[in-house]
């Protein structure tokens, strides 16, 4: 038997209580994938066969212990803007579609889906699933394949996450209950609510309310706390705490920005901010550009704010500024459109770069890569060998300026610019080192190397759920 695992609002910790339970379960013996049918989010990852799906799917398959597979989220959403997203199915673009015209595709969608959850419980036994948003979502119910319809042909045991950060939790709870189709409420056995502060015997007499309320078990409260786990969307930038480290790095918070993942290693050692295009850059160590779902549409609003020319203006000073994917496009000379990323047509970038991009085709790059970094100093001879992911359209080509790394991406002369296509390049410990090492020389300060290997977040997670949840009772339920 497997298990469903719903939310009374998007991120409520539904993704999270999902690794949680495949660490659990496989600590326990018990062969266990993730799924979800279908995710929206711009943070995604590549698997070994060259397909895309959700970062959280990706955090799940590392929880249990597993290689990332498309059959884990087999429909991504990736929002491009104006009701349009980019339907990526099975790991590869399907087509870009208004929302109304999505939802036309249901019916076809959800067999799908289904199709890749009997695949995953046919090879695993057990499947831990995800659904989307909230349950209750009562206008989409003929339509939600992440919640009521595929909780209607699974008929799985469902437990329900609540937020009590967000307050409300027991309207919360209650009304997603009653509001639950009489097909689906009986499935419900049983709740976990999340982000709790404070003493435990206080909320003893709320546990029953909700227990009287809803004739179910709360099954566990789990504290708030705080691991290095991947970040699912763009809603998880607003919890990113300040450290008040020496160091400080500016990455622009791009109106599409993607895959911000890539810093949450940098975050834990250097002072990251994601800042909006019309913020100043004074005071800043470095500059990072990020990803992007959409880089014409991201330059013209970074330009509009001016912060292209404030970014230019750090650059003059020395100070080092890094593109990723979409951002490394930006530094280019110019983006040369067909019409396949935005509006057909040619684009001044940066000029921080002498190289142009083309976007020729609808087609995606996606591939999980291996490269060594080129030995030009400050920050690049220091890197190594490292690791990462491209998800991108376009290629970047011409130009004077030399390889960043073997078969990827431009270096500036004098090594303080340098773009890539790489995705996680800065969860590489040794890309961290080489950044932090040069800035804090730069300051004149001494700087201890991230180790090359930290201790595994998905045990330290499992800990975490096994002292706070009712794990057996979730065991009994999937048997």
């Amino acid at each position: 038997m497997s298990l469903m695992v719903v939310g009374t609002s998007s991120h409520v910790g539904k993704s999270v209580t999902v690794a949680a339970l495949c660490r659990c379960l496989i600590r326990r013996g018990f062969r266990v994938a993730p799924f979800k049918s279908q995710n929206m989010s711009l943070n995604s990852f590549v698997t070994a066969d060259g397909g895309e799906i959700g970062m959280a799917q990706a955090m799940q398959a590392w929880a249990a212990r597993l290689a990332p597979a498309t059959d884990m989220n087999p429909v991504l959403l990736k929002p491009k803007g104006d009701c349009v997203s980019q339907v990526v199915l099975f790991g590869h673009p399907y087509k870009d579609v208004p929302i109304a015209e999505y939802y036309t595709e249901t019916p076809h969608l959800l067999e799908e889906a289904v199709a890749a959850f009997r695949r995953l419980e046919a090879e695993y036994g057990q499947v831990v699933v995800e659904g989307a948003g909230g349950a209750a979502e009562i206008n989409l119910y003929d339509r939600d394949i992440a919640n009521t319809l595929l909780a209607e042909r699974l008929r799985l045991p469902i437990l329900l996450v609540a937020d009590i950060e967000r307050g409300g939790v027991f309207a919360q709870i209650y009304g997603t209950i009653q509001l639950l189709p009489e097909t689906v409420r009986p499935l419900v056995k049983g709740i976990i609510i999340n982000k709790f502060c404070g003493d435990p015997a206080i909320f003893a007499s709320g546990i029953t309310k909700i227990e009287e309320l809803t004739g179910l078990p709360v099954l566990g409260v789990v504290p708030y706390f705080s691991l290095p786990l991947p970040s699912e969307d763009s809603l998880s930038i607003a919890d990113k705490a300040r450290n008040n480290f020496p160091v400080r790095i500016a990455v622009i918070r791009l109106p599409h920005i993607s895959n911000f993942t890539d810093f949450e290693l940098l975050e834990q050692y250097a002072s990251v901010e994601y800042l909006p295009c019309d913020a100043a850059l004074e005071g800043y160590d470095a500059v990072i550009i990020p990803g992007t779902k959409n880089t014409i549409d991201d330059l013209a609003a970074l330009k509009k704010a001016g912060m292209d020319r404030r970014i230019i203006a750090a650059r003059e000073t020395g100070i080092p500024v890094i593109g990723i994917c979409g951002g490394y496009q930006m530094l280019g000379t110019s983006l040369v459109d067909d019409g396949f990323e935005s509006a057909a047509g040619t684009y001044a970038g940066l000029g921080l770069l002498d190289c142009v991009t083309r976007f020729s085709s609808y087609s995606k790059n996606t591939t999980q890569v291996s490269r060594g970094a080129c030995p030009v100093p400050p920050i690049l001879s220091a890197m190594g060998t490292v690791t990462g992911y491209e998800i991108h359209m376009g290629t970047t080509g011409e130009g004077k300026d030399r390889e960043a790394f073997a078969g990827d991406g431009r270096v500036s002369p004098d090594g303080l610019v340098f773009g890539t296509y790489m995705h996680g390049l800065f969860l590489n410990p040794s890309a961290v080192n080489a950044l932090l090492g040069c800035l804090y020389a730069k300051k004149g300060l001494a700087y201890t190397p991230v180790p090359a290997a930290g201790s595994d977040p998905y045990d330290d997670l499992a800990d975490i759920y096994e002292q706070h949840v009712d794990m057996d009772a979730i065991v009994a339920l999937i048997r």
